[in-house]
């Protein structure tokens, strides 16, 4: 009897004899099976998001796919192309808050802390457990200047501004995975070319530079935002701050603003308002984003990207110097506003997503 007569022997006799205990095997190792599967599953899926976030933000091929797209030789890998500022083309979509109806009840700081109170949401526990509350308000407090323990004060205003940065970093965060996505294609619909085009003028990128809109589109440590915000409105005290929800200081030539009453009467300048504090927010981050006089906080916030190294806030401010006319005293004054107040715990900060789109990226 051959070697191949003698093994259909066996499992013959396997048959016969031991179909019960065959029966029972193949009933406990199917069963172990989906045991393992269904277990193993939501780490798989975990797993799988966060190297799927990683490979568009760490690796990120991009920079290699983007040098092909261009085909162009530059001197600096990472130089962005210089454009005329548009003041009315990049602001159009915060110009649009203006038109769409929003609640104008100004909440009261005892009803804004019971909120706080009520959700947990405690700049303690924001240091320690890194997640911070979706409480989005409208509108700063009227009480804001009759707060007199300063500690509580400042309090009050990072915990209404924080979350209104993080939202606005997690937008851009999208923005630039989306950009990411299509700049790994080699073939890209006209859904996908439409928004480029829309990307395009948002960033005041006016000759379709895709180099420039990725050096442009990204986001901006909170820190860096809560000491600006705080430095130009005095924690959230200043005329501009309660009257045109002003967090920022920027200026406006139009006749949308808020005239300083310590202004010369040939300056034409006026500080700019907003409907909500929301549209302050994102002005704030689309003027650093795009304005010339922030081209080297730009690139050397790009540079920390192609390094792989975390943005630091304290180094980024040095390249502020253009935003007030006491130049690098105010990078000086940030600085220290970010160390008294150990504004860097916020940086490394999650919104708790309240879509389903949000939780894909935190």
């Amino acid at each position: 009897m051959n070697k191949k007569s003698k093994f259909y022997l066996k499992i013959f006799k396997f048959k016969g004899i031991g179909h019960n205990l065959k029966s029972f095997l193949y009933t406990a190792l199917i069963g172990f099976f989906f045991v393992v599967f269904f277990s193993a599953t939501p780490k798989l899926i975990v797993l799988k998001n966060n190297l799927f976030i990683k490979s568009i933000e760490v690796k990120n091929e991009s920079k290699n796919n983007l040098e092909k797209v261009l085909k162009i030789k530059k001197n600096s890998e990472d130089e962005e192309q210089e454009d005329e500022f548009d003041n009315l083309q990049v602001f159009e979509d915060i110009f649009r808050y203006e038109e769409i109806p929003t609640s104008t009840v100004r909440l009261s700081a005892s009803t804004i802390k019971e909120l706080f109170k009520e959700t947990n949401y405690n700049l303690k526990n924001v240091r320690k457990e890194k997640i911070v509350k979706p409480v989005n308000l409208e509108l700063l407090p009227n009480e804001m200047k009759m707060i007199e323990n300063t500690k509580e004060r400042k309090n009050l205003f990072i915990q209404i501004v924080l979350p209104l940065i993080l939202e606005e970093n997690n937008q851009i965060k999208l923005d630039r995975k989306k950009l990411f996505a299509i700049l790994n294609r080699s073939n890209n619909s006209d859904s996908e070319l439409k928004w480029l085009n829309m990307k395009f003028k948002q960033y005041g990128v006016k000759n379709k530079d895709l180099l420039t809109l990725k050096i442009r589109m990204d986001v901006i440590p909170p820190s860096l935002a809560i000491a600006q915000a705080a430095k130009e409105t005095g924690w959230g005290t200043s005329r501009f701050a309660l009257e045109g929800n002003a967090l920022f200081g920027q200026w406006t030539f139009s006749g949308n603003g808020i005239k300083p009453k310590a202004a010369d009467d040939d300056k034409s300048h006026k500080v700019m308002k907003f409907q909500i504090l929301q549209a302050s927010v994102r002005a704030y981050f689309r003027n650093l984003n795009t304005h010339s006089s922030y081209r080297d906080f730009r690139k050397h916030r790009a540079i920390a990207r192609d390094n792989d190294e975390k943005l630091n806030s304290l180094i980024l401010a040095d390249y502020l110097d253009k935003y007030a006319a006491t130049g690098k005293e105010y990078t000086k004054v940030l600085k220290k506003i970010i160390e008294q107040n150990v504004l860097r715990d916020f940086d490394d900060v999650e919104l708790l997503p309240n879509s389903e789109i949000l939780k894909k990226i935190i």
